[in-house]
């Protein structure tokens, strides 16, 4: 009995050892730990930089010692960023620890706390591209949706705009009208809480899906006639455009509707479920503050539903984060790497105190899957409906999505896509909303991302 309780006691030591050593900071540094505030007595809080070296976020001192955060490019980066008053969120929130941590020189931190100084916290440089936020949320204009740059090699983000936005720099002031208007709910993080019809960019799951159960998509023929009619539940094509004769890749290309919605029946709603939750539809995403997607079909499910479904449209919820995230994954080899915020960070007098590791949170598909999605998402670009990235400078791959949210059959617009197609640089994530088609809204957006990545 003496031996068991000295190894429960030598296990418990080693435990706070192991603890103190390895997980403590991370405990810290929950967004959840509300013990982080009082650092602030004695650090005043670090800086928020671009990748390019554009500060995004300081607190300037005045003589009577008050402190005032504030945001030069005001409502550019609101979500992403986000704010320090009335609550946290954005990086505010998720570095807060690091910016109410301070590295700077041991003497010049015990001379400050001598003299009753606070020291200055450390600076955190994200992974966000002054360039890409600039032409992202001015592409998207007066619009409500949002925007999502990103690189799939690493899982970097480089810009998330979200609009109805709002200035962080009166946050304190504005707050009662911006918590009150639910039309507008400006401090919702579309890109990452947004919860969206996927529309025709979901056609990329049933691609997958019927890979997994056929084999390959070769052999496939279907006639469209612009409708559909299974059960007594009609699906149309948009504009009740009449299709012809067609295989898979040009079904895929012009987003035909009666094709999938004949793919949806053959696959069934367990197959599409369970190739969705492999794609994390139904699971936690890889950060604390992204939205879960929602699927619901299975084999109980209605042939009307699953038809709907099949297309993007039915039950399913989807965040645009989500949607970059598995483009992602296609443009990666069917790996998808850990999405970050945050290149390093720094002391106040430039000393690295840690840096992000890129590293891959999981596979959702083969590569052999991701190759062969990447090509059907080619082909929409090269004669399908995204053919306005084409002939630009460098090649392209994506795919084009009008989800419908109302009966007046009213869409929302999306893009999903990446380009340098043998080995890509940057995945796109647009939504528009009330947007119509993807063509009309989303892709010119998506092109002006393009564009800004190679030629500004």
């Amino acid at each position: 009995m003496s031996v068991f309780f000295v190894l429960i006691f030598v296990s418990m030591i080693g435990y706070l050892i192991y603890f103190s050593m390895e997980k403590s900071e991370d405990f810290i540094n929950s967004p959840y730990n509300t013990r982080q505030d009082t650092f602030s007595d004695r650090v005043i809080r670090g800086k928020i930089m671009s990748s390019d070296g554009e500060i995004l976020a300081q607190t300037d001192v005045y003589e009577d010692g008050s402190e005032h955060r504030i945001y030069p490019y005001s409502n550019m980066f609101a979500h992403v960023v986000g704010y320090d008053s009335n609550g946290k969120s954005g990086l505010e929130s998720e570095a807060n620890f690091h910016l109410l941590s301070s590295h700077s020189l041991f003497l010049d931190q015990m001379k400050n706390e001598f003299m009753g100084r606070k020291n200055y916290g450390d600076t955190v440089i994200s992974s966000l591209s002054t360039t890409m936020q600039s032409t992202a949320y001015y592409a998207l204009g007066d619009r409500r949706g949002a925007v999502i740059a990103m690189e799939p090699s690493t899982g970097r983000i480089l810009a998330m705009v979200s609009k109805p936005d709002f200035d962080p720099n009166t946050i304190e002031s504005d707050w009662q009208w911006l918590v009150e208007d639910g039309n507008n709910s400006n401090l919702l993080n579309r890109a990452t809480n947004g919860a969206y019809p996927p529309g025709s960019t979901f056609k990329v799951v049933t691609a997958l899906d019927y890979f997994r159960k056929r084999g390959s998509f070769e052999g496939y023929s279907y006639l469209c006639q612009g409708s559909i009619t299974t059960d007594d539940h009609t699906i149309h094509c948009y504009n009740d455009t009449v299709h012809g004769q067609e295989d898979f890749y040009d079904a895929f290309a012009s987003s035909c509707n009666c094709a999938f919605a004949d793919m949806g029946t053959m696959l069934g709603g367990n197959s599409l479920r369970d190739t969705a939750e492999d794609l994390l539809f139904n699971k936690k995403l890889p950060l604390d503050t992204y939205r879960t997607s929602t699927f619901t079909l299975n084999n109980n499910s209605v042939t009307g539903l699953v038809m709907q479904t099949a297309i993007g449209q039915g039950d399913t919820l989807v965040s645009p984060m989500h949607m970059a995230l598995i483009t992602c994954a296609v443009a990666n080899g069917g790996v998808l790497m850990r999405p970050s915020l945050i290149d390093r960070v720094v002391s106040d007098s430039g000393e690295l105190v840690s840096q992000t590791e890129y590293t891959a949170y999981k596979r959702l598909m083969s590569e052999n899957e991701a190759n062969l999605l990447g090509k059907l998402m080619k082909s929409v670009v090269e004669y399908g409906t995204a053919t306005a990235l084409n002939g630009r400078g460098y090649t392209a791959a994506g795919k084009t999505g009008s989800a419908e949210f109302d009966e007046n059959g009213s869409s929302h617009s999306w893009f999903i896509g990446y380009c340098n197609v043998d080995d890509p640089d940057l995945v796109v994530a647009v939504i528009v909303e009330n947007g119509g088609t993807g063509s009309e809204s989303a892709v010119p957006i998506a092109a002006q991302l393009f564009d800004a990545y190679y030629y500004n």
